[in-house]
């Protein structure tokens, strides 16, 4: 078991035992929520990939810049998606597990991510109905977690590295 990766203040990925040769648990935080609470398993290697994917375009200056100056990050994630209720292409730029394919895992929260100068801002707020009703205090509550970028970058690296190449306990 690789354990935890980050701060779950901030940014963590936790990456836990194999489930069988493919899919393995893995638990996601973002400003102290944890965001995998309905679904923590993942397909390895699509996982992998994508994680991969973020982290390169992390690298490369693939992630926008802060699209509302002076704006708190819960107001930038509001307005970010009464834009994308509304048909604006913006979640194409900022939308984070969702643009860069981090799967069902993720499919329960709404997230947006942008860089501001040198650090990285992560937005989430959660909206299945299921879990609204059992954590009614999240209706509406939009978290956010800033992090260095490049402690972003380390931690979405380790966790490639600690995923593997895939390939976890043979089915017999």
């Amino acid at each position: 078991m690789a354990g935890l990766l980050g701060d779950k203040h901030r940014f963590a990925v936790e990456v836990g035992d194999w489930d069988g040769s493919a899919l393995r648990r893995v638990d996601l935080w973002v400003a102290d929520q944890w965001l995998t609470c309905d679904d923590n398993m993942t397909f390895v290697k699509q996982f992998r990939h994508y994680v991969e994917r973020t982290a390169v375009g992390v690298r490369f200056g693939e992630i926008a810049a802060e699209p509302f100056a002076g704006l708190s990050p819960a107001a930038t994630h509001r307005r970010l998606l009464a834009g994308v209720r509304h048909g604006e292409q913006e979640y194409e730029r900022f939308g984070f597990f969702g643009r860069w394919g981090w799967g069902p895992t993720t499919d329960n929260v709404t997230s947006f991510l942008w860089r501001d100068e040198d650090r990285m801002v992560i937005t989430t707020e959660f909206w299945r109905e299921r879990h609204l009703l059992t954590h009614p205090e999240h209706a509406g509550t939009v978290f956010a977690a800033e992090l260095p970028t490049a402690e972003f970058m380390a931690i979405l690296e380790e966790t490639v590295a600690a995923l593997g190449d895939g390939e976890g306990v043979p089915v017999t």
